[in-house]
């Protein structure tokens, strides 16, 4: 069945989705987003925002049947009842991994913009220049003034919370005002500053969470309930943000439950011409035509959808003529750090729930510093006083029990390390020819491990935070690493990489696949490195920019 002609289709409607839809349609286009889940409606679906504990039958844990229908997800923190509508049951949607790789899927309108953290920085010319620096891999082909005004126009739209800290390795940005450090996060970072002369540095935490209203949002309420969905509006969401700036154009239509399959591709033009879709609910197929077609559907999907993609031309689909269509996978390995006890503080407590916490930017490998490894890491950690659940291990009984419950515990502080994963060839996704998932359509295959060299970054990510508590006066430091696997960062990058060469990589500067330049992928597949920062700022600046770049080229005529 063939569709009416939009002047842009884009598949997936998370992050970067929504700014695609959001930029091309407030620049005159008439654009299809398609997304291959349900439709979230901003509040009205919202279903668990405003519950309270002992409104869900399990008190918002796991059950068996739950461990059952989502193999994967119970690996984590992910599985629970209170947002479980959010995340993709593996029993429907299964992969295959040759090698460990934790992979949580959000399929719904909005995707993963409903669940993701939040934090939101800025990578540097560090970060830009860090391949060609170190022989890794392929260099950038941008560099940061490039994506600096970007950064600027996504941050005023997305409304980040955050402190100008002067920063080389860290650009400032377009903030509204900071969550502060709270007073026991603000005399660590004072001793820590101090021990280290002004090397290393706690900030407050960087987040897409409003804290001054902005149009149709309200500021946060610190009820750091955001992954239940914000009532409020107040942390960036597509549902927040970019969808309703779309719809105001009156150039959107979005179509939930619509699974792309393919990228139609017209071998005499060397252009897409459109979609192949496939209705998730009656598995009927239409196909839509646009001029031009930007792939958000998440790196590893994007990946997906191009080795399915001319095929006639390409064996291995479109964007494969360098051979490096599905390679290069990464993520950020974490779940290593260490916390602590501050004593003589308990006649002091801290405001509301805050969404976010402090951060501590990467110093390794920086301004002389060398390690035996390349890169570095960054730290998202919190202070905070112990509150009624230590009562289960106290097992007292009576009302001094019952009163002393009643109020704060001591005083703790930890952080978390997150590393770069370094650009790997062998690390890939592909399509797996045997396994189907619910619609019988094949499903991907991952092969992907970190290396020795962030076994050996894992090591001063561990001693350094034990360090700089002990530095600092924290008491009964103790340190973890409870086991990393790959895709647990939930920060899956790479797979269509930019570069400067078609022989080397899979887009261009402008995010064009070199194989079909009407074709723009946006979304984490294009990322050449990984950084240590959360990465999907820089996803929205890139999306911006190239919806910005692609809409001038229709003007001119060269797509």
């Amino acid at each position: 069945m063939q569709s009416p002609v939009y002047d842009a289709i884009v598949v997936g409607s998370g992050i970067s989705g929504g700014w695609a839809a959001k930029e091309l349609t407030e620049k005159g286009l008439h654009v299809l987003l398609l997304e291959r889940g349900r439709n979230v409606e901003h509040i009205k679906d919202y279903v668990n925002a405003t519950k309270a504990p002992w409104e869900y039958l399990h008190r918002g844990g796991r059950t068996k049947a739950m461990e059952k229908e989502y193999q994967v997800l119970k690996r984590d923190y992910p599985l629970n009842e209170k947002n479980l509508s959010f995340w993709v049951k593996d029993s429907e949607s299964p992969y295959t991994e040759v090698k460990r790789f934790d992979w949580y899927r959000g399929y719904q309108v909005g995707g993963r913009s409903l669940m993701w953290g939040r934090q939101s920085y800025r990578w540097s010319d560090f970060d830009f220049n860090a391949n060609v620096k170190d022989g890794i891999a392929i260099d950038w082909p941008i560099r940061y003034a490039e994506l600096a005004p970007w950064y600027d126009h996504v941050e005023r739209h997305a409304g980040i919370a955050g402190s100008r800290d002067g920063l080389p390795q860290l650009p400032d940005g377009q903030f509204q005002p900071a969550m502060p450090l709270n007073c026991a996060e603000e005399m660590i970072a004072g001793r820590l500053a101090k021990a280290y002369g002004g090397k290393r540095h706690i900030i407050p935490g960087r987040t897409a969470n409003a804290t001054k209203a902005l149009e149709g949002r309200n500021a946060c309420q610190y009820r750091n309930a955001c992954w239940l969905g914000c009532p409020y509006g107040a942390y960036f969401s597509t549902q927040s943000s970019t969808l309703p700036a779309a719809a105001k154009t009156g150039r959107l239509t979005l179509k939930p439950w619509s699974i792309v399959t393919e990228v139609i591709y017209d071998r005499d033009h060397k252009r897409a011409s459109g979609v192949r879709v496939l209705d998730a609910l009656t598995e009927q197929t239409t196909d839509y035509s646009a001029k031009v077609v930007f792939l958000c559907a998440s790196t590893l999907n994007t990946a997906w959808l191009l080795m399915r993609s001319a095929t006639d031309v390409w064996p291995e689909g479109l964007g494969s003529s360098s051979g490096e269509l599905g390679h290069n996978l990464m993520d950020h390995h974490f779940r290593c750090g260490a916390d602590g006890v501050i004593e003589g503080m308990d006649d002091k407590y801290y405001y509301g729930r805050r969404p976010t916490g402090f951060y501590i930017p990467r110093y390794r490998n920086l301004f002389g510093d060398k390690r035996d490894y390349l890169r570095g890491f960054g730290y998202q950690g919190s202070a905070g006083r112990d509150g009624w659940s230590r009562a289960v291990k106290e097992l007292g009984v009576g009302a001094a029990f019952k009163d002393d419950m009643a109020t704060p515990g001591g005083w703790t502080v930890g952080a978390t390390a997150f590393g770069e994963m370094l650009p790997n060839h062998a690390n890939r996704a592909s399509l797996d020819t045997v396994k189907k998932d619910k619609w019988g359509l094949p499903v991907l295959k991952i092969d992907c491990a970190t290396g020795e060299n962030e076994r050996r970054m894992r090591k001063d990510m561990t001693a350094d935070m034990a360090e700089m508590l002990e530095q600092t006066g924290v008491k009964q430091v103790k340190t973890y690493d409870n086991e990393y696997f790959p895709g647990m960062g939930i920060h899956e990058m790479g797979t269509a990489r930019m570069g400067r060469d078609p022989k080397t990589s899979v887009v261009n500067s402008h995010n064009q696949v070199w194989d079909a330049p009407n074709v723009f992928v946006t979304d984490g597949a294009c990322m050449a490195s990984a950084a240590c920062q959360n990465p999907s700022l820089t996803y929205m600046a890139l999306t911006a920019r190239a919806a910005d770049f692609a809409v001038n080229e229709l003007n001119r005529r060269n797509l």
